[in-house]
């Protein structure tokens, strides 16, 4: 069965941008639900999968949106998770270009990001995506997850409220700045883009038992 990742650093790692209160919550029990849920779909199926993608894709195609809401949400937080660091981060080289040649500068980047983010109705995800050979930001709602359109998604941040709340109240745009300038692992993005052109292997949540699967 799938286990509840791990955090990259300590649930205190990412204030005052994301509060231990907030992480704690959100990563034991939020996503926590998410996997555990998608077990127990898993559980009362005879279908077996390898990997979590797997059970993404099949929800997708198959219209089950049951476990298909839950195994994107779980699947967005575990990504979610590896996007962020408690250490400065900045572009590198290869990266930067390829922001230049789709939005001119990183601080343009920054502004549309936040903008679709913040702008973005109701809970969901705001996405920077390879697709097509440039970068976009576009959103996703509620459980929907970038990994069944068209690209490879590099960054999401959470916008459900539950990702902010506590320590931004309903300042959306002032916690997506602020995560912004403060928490992107930008080591883990280029390492995304790089896979997006065919240099090394995307990001996959962690392997599944399948004998544990359908039995």
């Amino acid at each position: 069965m799938f286990a509840l990742p791990p955090l990259p650093y300590r649930y205190d790692a990412l204030g005052p941008v994301i509060s231990e209160e907030t992480l704690r919550t959100h990563h034991g029990k939020h996503h926590a639900k998410y996997v555990e849920n998608v077990n127990s779909l898993l559980a009362a199926r005879p279908v077996r999968f390898e990997t979590l993608e797997q059970v993404v894709a099949h929800a997708s195609n198959t219209g089950d949106r049951k476990l298909f809401d839950n195994a994107g949400q779980a699947w967005n937080h575990a990504f979610f998770w590896s996007c962020m660091t408690p250490r400065e981060s900045r572009p590198g080289e290869v990266l930067s270009a390829a922001i230049e040649a789709a939005f001119g500068d990183l601080s343009t980047l920054e502004a549309r990001f936040v903008q679709e983010g913040a702008g973005h109705f109701g809970s969901g995800w705001v996405w920077l995506i390879a697709r097509n050979g440039t970068l976009e930001v576009a959103t996703t709602h509620d459980g929907d997850t970038a990994l069944v359109h068209d690209g490879l998604p590099l960054l999401v941040c959470d916008v459900w409220e539950h990702a902010y709340y506590l320590d931004h109240k309903n300042d959306r745009a002032g916690f997506l700045s602020a995560w912004w300038e403060r928490l992107v692992d930008w080591s883990f993005v280029e390492r995304q883009y790089g896979a997006s052109t065919g240099e090394g292997e995307a990001w996959r949540f962690a392997s599944v038992d399948v004998a544990a699967v359908g039995a």
